[in-house]
């Protein structure tokens, strides 16, 4: 039978790990004749009993296996080490806190039967205030506007993906990955399944609004070049209308330089004003630049609970550290 991973990222969410496992056990149980499955949790470094309920559960069912890594290094990062040591077939990734259905889990399943090598979910309604429902339409439509790729509207890390996919994210190096976008942009056949997410069932979430902005921010300097584009020819632009503006006060006023203060004065305030800008814009690129020259591991593995040895050369690719190397 083929197996299926099931990707769980978690910090801090003790409350949430045995209903999560329950939940998508049961679903899970009415494909039993046609699939087996494995648990992959990947605990980023959380300060509470999140990590002990994980090894409850692996006592008791050897499919549940669990990596605690020594510090958090970000949710994204949390996702691509779970789907690099996914052993499955397939593999799909889903919330702790049970927003996402786990039944939708089935639906994945059927359109990857289908020969879909990628199934995401697309949020059609969540509880969230206005403000943040806007803003994130407005992200999204955003990103897929100015991506020189084609990147699906509404839809988060809720997924499953193909074996083929797997390989090729386990080779994938990112100091800052926006990994819904890159699995969009890898050409394979891919469909969006609706769902409405539900409110989260207990604990509060520990990813804030500041976490969502950074995301963004990973989002479009990952899949577009147009802020640098833009930067530039707003700075052409900015110098041909100073260059006019000299022309027309060489030739204009002359003999009155001293009624041309306030407007050289404005015109000084809005080029520190967009030199600020545009500098912050390609500081955000440099950054990421400096970042990825660097060799850093993805993630450090401070303990685990596997059934099975990983094998040596999944951890080389990988990129992740564990205890005993």
């Amino acid at each position: 039978m083929k197996c299926l991973s099931i990707v769980v990222p978690v910090y801090n969410e003790e409350a949430n790990v045995k209903p999560l496992y329950t939940a998508v056990t049961n679903v899970l149980e009415s494909i039993s004749d046609r699939y087996r499955w494995e648990f992959v949790f990947t605990d980023n470094g959380s300060t509470d009993a999140t990590f002990a309920e994980i090894e409850a559960l692996a006592v008791k069912d050897p499919r549940v296996r669990a990596f605690r890594f020594t510090r958090n290094f970000g949710f994204q990062r949390s996702i691509l080490a779970g789907y690099c040591l996914a052993r499955g077939d397939a593999a799909i990734q889903i919330d702790v806190d049970l927003q996402d259905p786990p039944e939708v889990i089935l639906d994945f399943i059927r359109l990857w039967e289908a020969d879909y090598k990628i199934v995401f979910g697309i949020r059609r309604s969540r509880p969230e205030s206005l403000f943040l429902h806007i803003s994130r339409r407005f992200f999204y439509r955003f990103i897929s506007w100015i991506s020189a790729d084609s990147l699906p509207h509404d839809a988060g890390d809720f997924r499953l993906v193909d074996r083929c996919v797997l390989n090729l994210l386990q080779k994938y190096r990112d100091e800052n990955p926006y990994l819904r976008g890159y699995i969009a942009t890898l050409g394979y056949r891919q469909i969006g399944v609706a769902y409405d997410r539900a409110p989260r069932k207990s604990g509060t979430s520990s990813f804030k609004f500041w976490n969502l902005v950074e995301l963004a921010v990973d989002g479009i300097v990952s899949h577009s070049i147009l802020p640098l584009r833009l930067a530039s020819l707003v700075g052409v632009a900015v110098s041909i209308v100073a260059i006019l503006t000299i022309v027309a006060y060489l030739v204009l006023y002359q003999e009155s330089w001293p009624a041309g203060f306030a407007t050289l004065a404005v015109l000084m305030l809005v080029s520190l004003a967009m030199n600020a800008i545009f500098l912050g814009i390609i500081g955000e690129y440099m950054a990421r630049i400096f970042k990825q020259v660097k060799p850093r591991p993805l993630v450090i593995v401070e303990r685990f609970i596997d059934s099975a040895p990983i094998d040596a050369e999944q951890k080389k690719i990988t990129g992740i550290v564990f205890p005993a190397d």
